[in-house]
C-alpha cells in the first residue's frame, strides 16, 4: 500500500484536517478519508507514516462493528463503489469510509482509567482531576479507583478545548442528552478497556465525539478507540510511577522536546528510523487489537 499524504477526488472537499479530508455526497452522507499525514503540537510533518491512515479506519472500524450493542455509529457500510471511480477507490481504498451526517454535539467525552497525562498534572497541584477530588498518595500511571468522566467543551479550530465539569455540560446539552452522553462513554470505555486488556494492550484515556442523527439518535461519530484518539500501554511493560511508553506518536513527541523548535510550523524534518519506529508501533497495536 502506498502512503497518501494528499487526496484529490471529483467530490467536493468540506474540510481538510490535520489528517482527515472530508467530502460531501448529498445532504445525508459525507466520504471522511484518513491520510498518513502527521500531526504532533498541532502542526502537520511533511514526512507521512506509512500506513497510518488505513491502521487508523481498521482500528476505529473494528470497535465501531464491537461497540454496535452499546450504542449506534455513522457508518452506512456501503462500498466505495456506490461514489467513487476506480481510480478513486485505488486511491483511498483502505482509508475511506461512507458515513452519515450528523449533527455533532458540542462536548467531547473524555473517559480516564489510569492517571497520566494533564490529569497526573491537574492532580499534582489540586489532589482533583477535572474537579473530582481523589486519594491522596496515588502515583503517577497508577489504575484510578474507579474510572473518570471529564468532558472538554469542544474549541474552535485554531483554539484549545477547555475541561468543564458535568453541570456544564448539562447547560450546553440538557440533562438528559448529557447522562446519555456520560453513560454511553463509561459503557464503551469498560467495554473496551477489558477487552483490551484480554489483548495485552491496556486502555489509560480516551476520547469520544457524539452526533445526533435526523431522529436525535444519540450516535458514535468521528475516530474511535484508535491510536490517535486514546492512550494506548502494554501490559507486559506496564509499571506503576513511570510513564508507559504509548503506542502512539509519541516516539515523535518526545524526539522533538530533543529539539530547538519553537513548535511552529514549518516543522523540522524527522529522521527516518522515527518516521519507522512510529509505523511501526501502530501496526502493532492494530495487531494486538484486531487478529484473531
Amino acid at each position: 500500500m502506498q502512503t497518501l499524504f494528499e487526496t484529490s477526488l471529483s467530490l467536493p472537499l468540506i474540510q481538510k484536517g490535520k489528517v482527515r479530508d472530508i467530502y460531501d455526497i448529498d445532504d445525508k452522507r459525507m466520504l471522511i478519508v484518513t491520510t498518513d499525514r502527521l500531526s504532533a503540537f498541532d502542526v502537520v510533518f511533511d514526512a507521512p507514516i506509512s500506513q497510518k491512515g488505513a491502521v487508523l479506519t481498521r482500528v476505529a472500524n473494528f470497535w465501531f462493528d464491537k461497540t454496535q450493542h452499546i450504542i449506534p455509529n455513522h457508518l452506512t457500510h456501503e462500498p466505495l463503489s456506490n461514489i467513487l471511480s476506480t481510480a478513486e477507490i485505488q486511491q483511498v481504498e483502505g482509508r475511506a469510509i461512507i458515513v452519515k451526517k450528523l449533527k455533532p454535539l458540542a462536548v467531547e467525552a473524555i473517559v480516564r482509567g489510569y492517571i497520566i497525562g494533564s490529569g497526573w498534572k491537574d492532580y499534582q497541584n489540586t489532589g482533583s482531576v477535572c474537579g473530582a477530588k481523589l486519594p491522596d498518595n496515588l502515583q503517577l500511571a497508577e489504575k484510578l479507583p474507579e474510572v473518570l468522566y471529564t468532558p472538554s467543551s469542544k474549541a474552535a479550530v485554531g483554539e484549545h478545548d477547555e475541561n468543564i465539569d458535568f453541570a456544564a455540560t448539562v447547560d450546553i446539552l440538557g440533562e438528559d442528552m448529557a447522562q446519555q452522553v456520560k453513560q454511553a462513554s463509561l459503557s464503551l470505555y469498560q467495554f473496551a478497556a477489558d477487552y483490551a486488556l484480554s489483548r495485552g494492550i491496556i486502555i489509560a484515556d480516551t476520547k469520544f465525539e457524539f452526533g445526533l442523527d435526523e431522529n436525535n439518535q444519540l450516535t458514535l461519530m468521528d475516530e474511535v478507540l484508535t491510536p490517535d484518539s486514546s492512550r494506548f500501554w502494554s501490559k507486559e511493560d506496564y509499571q506503576v510511577g513511570t510513564s508507559p511508553k504509548s503506542f502512539d506518536k509519541q516516539i515523535v513527541r518526545d524526539y522533538l522536546e530533543t529539539l530547538d523548535w519553537n513548535k511552529a510550523p514549518p516543522a523540522p524534518t524527522l529522521p527516518e528510523h522515527i518516521v519507522q519506529k512510529t509505523a511501526d508501533k501502530y501496526l502493532e497495536v492494530q495487531t494486538l487489537l484486531t487478529q484473531t
